[in-house]
């Protein structure tokens, strides 16, 4: 990764270096998160759900009792989804379809490439970010992490989320994931909008 302006990697540091860490010796010695963003975080992860998400589990839910049986951690999944979505300011239903398309809803999933996590995840981030510690099976660090990249590619896009989607995916200009990802999205996690 050595070539990377450390400007553009700014964001995601900071975004990052705010999951949980793995053990208590990696957090120690960490600068605290900014009062704002702490409390914007301790907000997202203990508030209890609102009428707005509590609907948009109940809708989601059904669709996904086939990968995931257990009610309750579909549910608890699905919170997580939306939490971390829209901390990074993406649409949780994009972030389902990439988990669909990436590993299936498995958060043992591990590709032949080393890719982990429900949202197949590099291990290479763990590095750069200086995070060794961090366990991307782990569903809420593997959806920070995924979260946070696909936002920073989205930005580094312009918005573009055919490309953003493709640098995700390590296949930079070619569409055939992003085109996946959309399928996924318009076929199994589409909502309408009541107004």
């Amino acid at each position: 990764m050595s070539g990377w302006p450390t400007e553009r990697l700014a964001g995601l540091l900071l975004a990052l270096s705010l999951v949980p860490s793995a053990t208590a010796s990696a957090a120690e010695g960490a600068p605290a998160a900014p009062a704002p963003l702490q409390r914007t975080l301790d907000a997202t992860r203990t508030a209890t759900p609102s009428a707005a998400a509590d609907a948009w589990v109940a809708a989601l839910a059904p669709r996904l009792a086939s990968r995931l049986p257990d009610a309750h951690r579909r549910r608890a999944l699905l919170r997580r989804v939306r939490a971390e979505a829209r901390l990074a300011g993406l649409d949780p239903r994009i972030i389902l379809a990439v988990i669909q398309v990436e590993s299936g809803f498995r958060a043992d999933a591990e590709s032949p490439a080393g890719a982990r996590g429900l949202m197949q995840v590099m291990p290479f981030w763990k590095r750069v970010l200086g995070r060794a510690d961090d366990d991307l099976f782990d569903p809420a660090t593997n959806l920070r992490y995924g979260c946070t990249i696909l936002a920073y590619y989205l930005r580094q896009e312009g918005g573009d989320l055919t490309r953003a989607l493709a640098r995700y995916h390590g296949s930079r200009g070619r569409t055939d994931y992003p085109e996946r990802v959309m399928r996924a999205w318009q076929r199994h996690w589409w909502l309408t909008e009541r107004r």
